[in-house]
């Protein structure tokens, strides 16, 4: 009786581990990679100088700076800096349309912006517009297996420190303009690589000297309708799983179809090495079995 007990034990317990090391190796699969976006209607990189360039007041903002997945619209930036026009606000860009967006999903990431019937302006310069625009557009897509795209469009006329230019791709168009200043334009700038795009609208860097307010110098960079994009990671190809080794016996044959026996055609089933390890420890208990019975009858 003690015997039996051992070999239904045994038994029970190979069979009933061999399930559950399996189900524990499965192999772990990285979360792709959803990308990236963003977009910015306006942003500003002005260094102010004041009182013959003793003062220095820096003007960095922007309108509408957005990451995905979200999406703004404001059509109005001031700004306040100590020592210009009193430390009273000034309008730093007025606009009909001024819109920012931002998305990503599983399929792929995008960002454009829109600009409408724009005023630029730099301190210093509070009747004299920097920049005016009709309309510039732009826009950035990274879809999954696919190659990014970045454009940037321009409608309508462009005015320059009060002079009406024409922009071309090619290059940069510089305006100058004695008493004022100096403006070079760079339009439709895009970059893309494999997974990323950019587009920027507007590029401008700005040295502008007005005779007025007690500013004495502006120079930076400005930049009108930027955006970028990432196209999601590549989920990481799965090894293909190994087939699990086949315990064969000579000339013993599986009875019935595969699905019937549930070994494939070309080996044991998963389960195989565990049924042979428990048919072992059955074989071992029960020789141990009739060892133990013989001892007592003798």
């Amino acid at each position: 009786m003690p015997a039996r007990r051992f070999t239904a034990t045994a038994a029970a317990t190979v069979l009933a581990a061999g399930p559950m090391v399996l189900a524990g190796a499965g192999s772990a699969h990285a979360t792709a990679d959803h990308g990236r976006a963003s977009a910015v209607v306006l942003r500003t990189g002005l260094d102010v100088s004041l009182l013959n360039k003793t003062v220095n007041v820096p003007l960095a903002v922007s309108l509408n700076e957005v990451r995905a997945p979200r999406s703004a619209e404001r059509t109005a930036l001031t700004a306040r800096l100590d020592g210009v026009d009193g430390g009273q606000p000034f309008s730093v860009l007025r606009a009909d349309v001024a819109s920012a967006k931002a998305t990503v999903s599983a399929s792929g990431a995008e960002a454009s912006t829109n600009l409408t019937h724009a005023r630029i302006h730099v301190p210093g310069l509070p009747l004299l517009s920097l920049i005016e625009v009709g309309q510039v557009t732009s826009k950035a897509t990274c879809e999954a297996g696919r190659k990014p795209v970045a454009s940037a469009t321009l409608l309508g006329g462009v005015t320059v420190l009060g002079k009406k230019v024409t922009l071309t791709v090619g290059g940069p168009t510089e305006v100058k303009v004695p008493g004022v200043g100096e403006v070079r334009i760079d339009f439709s700038r895009t970059r893309t690589t494999s997974r990323t795009a950019a587009a920027s609208a507007l590029e401008l860097k700005v040295s502008v000297n007005p005779l007025k307010l007690n500013v004495a110098d502006v120079e930076g960079t400005l930049t009108l309708g930027a955006v970028t994009c990432e196209s999601p990671a590549a989920a990481p190809a799965s090894a293909p799983a190994s087939a699990p080794a086949s315990v064969s016996a000579p000339d013993i044959k599986p009875q019935g179809a595969p699905a019937e026996s549930g070994l494939a055609e070309t080996g044991g089933a998963s389960t195989t090495p565990f049924v042979v390890g428990g048919a072992v420890v059955l074989l071992a208990a029960g020789g141990a079995a009739v060892a133990l019975g013989r001892r007592h009858r003798s």
